[in-house]
């Protein structure tokens, strides 16, 4: 989602961590602003840093992170570790419940640093 259509001022963007600090393909959970934040660094896509909720709203627990990431149907998604939903990573819509969807956060690289914002 472009950062421009979501108006955050500058004091929203928190310094998260090292773009090294993620491993490629795959997820890592954060703590961001008292928020569980799954963080997704897939390096050949553009953009490369990826970040929604950690929370898994069918499963009910803080697991996103530890999904599988992957392209379904042309979107690029994390599958749930617990009931295998998916979840596009650009605005945490479940593909298979369309009245589901995690928080998608905007994230930026700055040099070797990934900066993601908050509400």
């Amino acid at each position: 989602m472009p950062e421009a259509a979501l108006a955050m001022s500058d004091e929203n963007w928190i310094e998260v961590c090292g773009l090294a600090d993620l491993p490629a393909n795959a997820g890592v959970a954060a703590r961001v602003s008292g928020r569980q934040v799954a963080l997704f660094h897939l390096p050949a896509e553009t953009p490369a840093v990826y970040a929604l909720d950690n929370w898994d709203p069918l499963g009910e627990a803080a697991v996103l992170a530890r999904g599988i990431v992957g392209d379904l149907g042309g979107a690029l998604v994390v599958a749930s570790p617990l009931y295998k939903q998916h979840f596009r990573l650009t605005d945490g819509q479940c593909l298979e419940d369309p009245a589901v969807q995690v928080a998608a956060y905007p994230v930026r690289v700055q040099g070797d640093r990934v900066w993601v914002a908050v509400p």
